[in-house]
């Protein structure tokens, strides 16, 4: 996510490195880079030449902060014009306190089926709605099925009429039919199309018309850049819709969309998809999105997600385990269940401050867990209660039986065990005692 960008803001915030002070001479290259790195990542001409010209007011005439130099300080600057660029604080969805309904448009191709679903989920979660899905796509081959079977997955209903050829129709039935069966939130997935054109709009005009949506949200394929504000524009312009949904941002994006679309739409982003499973959905948030883009992670997001899979009194369970060094494999197992919940391995480790660099081109599998699942399934109900136990015999029946190497084996069980002895020292002595232990030497763990 935005890779190519934040690369190259770092290479212009460096001009800055060894300098006093922040003056027209050496912030006159930096922020040239700054607008390069800008409209190479699909930001309009006019967008980036205004975010320079902001940049340049705030950052002239600064002295440095006791704890900052002028790199430091520009970044900051850079980071605060971003955020505002996307629209400084998150918008929410506007939830109707009895009955809600939404609007889901775009073009074919954008994500609109997958996010319907996906914002069907969210709010099932979150707010404890009662959701239904309602098929207005009747021209693209399966996208009922589709629809159908992302509801399916994550146990929200779907309203669907195959007799009827009339969206507009279908659409009010939908939302009638919601109201019989004690639905309090319709989700209206319409159709889209390969390119704007008059039928579609006047199509999803009536839509709008005969339903009068609580919100419309305009769903946006990221990886399309400069076109999807053009796209947007024109949307918006028979729609008036209330936010944006950026998908696809797990992708090979340049940012130019999120960069844009809310200062020449004048419209928030709203959410944000990450991936293809229904938990990839994030609120947009633009500072969180500035510190990311500046490499800076988002532990708060991060915490969040962990939250999402946080069971209170299952933590509480676990805690005792591991201080009475009795947390087992079976346990193990549900720790990394919780982990993947959570979404792609990559898109974690890069809310972390400083690791997003590090693993930009490495290759994170998501399915980086199978290997230790396959270990621990190859081993028997009491070897998974009782680690101790699992002999050399043992590991070569578990190598085998997950097709894995006895060494690969033999560093699970490792890594076991060591994670155990760094519970104990924490339950003896605290974590003072546990640094000690690591600071005189770790031949404990070898």
């Amino acid at each position: 996510m935005f890779e190519n960008l934040s690369d190259k803001l770092e290479k212009a915030f460096s001009i800055l490195k060894g300098h006093g002070r922040i003056t027209e001479i050496n912030i006159a290259q930096t922020l040239k880079e700054v607008r390069r790195a800008l409209i190479d990542a699909d930001v309009s001409y006019k967008t980036a030449k205004k975010f320079v010209i902001d940049v340049k007011e705030k950052a002239l005439g600064k002295e440095v902060l006791t704890s900052l130099n002028p790199g430091q300080l520009m970044i900051k600057i850079v980071h605060d014009e971003l955020a505002k660029l996307m629209g400084s604080e998150s918008a929410e969805v506007k939830l109707d306190s009895k009955f809600t309904v939404l609007l889901i448009a775009g073009l074919q191709g954008s994500g609109k089926t997958t996010f319907s679903a996906k914002l069907a989920k969210h709010f099932k979660k979150k707010n404890n709605l009662k959701p239904l899905l309602v098929a207005c796509d009747i021209y693209r081959p399966a996208a009922i099925d589709q629809l159908e079977v992302v509801g399916e997955s994550i146990s929200v209903p779907v309203y669907k009429d195959l007799d009827k050829k009339n969206p507009i129709e279908i659409a009010k039935d939908g939302v009638n039919f919601a109201r019989k069966d004690g639905k309090n939130l319709v989700i209206i997935d319409t159709a889209g199309r390969l390119s704007v054109d008059e039928q579609m709009m006047n199509e999803i005009k009536l839509i709008k018309d005969s339903v009068n949506p609580t919100e419309i949200l305009f769903v946006v394929d990221s990886m399309t850049g400069q076109d999807a504000v053009n796209t947007a524009k024109k949307f918006n312009e028979v729609l008036n819709y209330d936010g944006v949904v950026l998908t696809k941002l797990d992708g090979d994006t340049r940012g130019g969309a999120a960069l844009t679309i809310k200062s020449e739409v004048n419209k928030p982003i709203k959410f944000i998809g990450t991936g293809e499973k229904m938990d990839a959905l994030d609120v947009f948030y633009p500072k969180r999105m500035a510190d990311r883009i500046l490499g800076m992670g988002d532990v708060v997001s991060l915490v969040e997600r962990a939250q999402e899979q946080f069971d209170e009194k299952e933590a509480r369970k676990m805690e005792k385990k591991l201080l009475k060094n009795q947390f087992n494999f079976n346990d193990f197992l549900k720790q990394i269940k919780q982990i993947k919940k959570m979404g792609s391995l990559k898109d974690l480790m890069g809310m972390i401050p400083g690791v997003g660099k590090t693993i930009r081109n490495m290759d994170i599998d998501d399915d980086a867990f199978k290997g230790i699942e396959s270990m621990i399934f190859s081993m028997t109900e009491e070897e998974r209660n009782n680690p101790k136990i699992i002999t050399h015999s043992r590991r070569k029946r578990i190598a085998s039986g997950s097709g894995s190497k006895i060494e690969d084996v033999n560093k699970l069980i490792k890594q076991f065990s060591q994670m155990g002895k760094m519970m104990k020292m924490m339950k003896n002595g605290g974590l003072d005692n546990m640094m000690k232990n690591f600071s005189g030497g770790q031949s404990q763990f070898q």
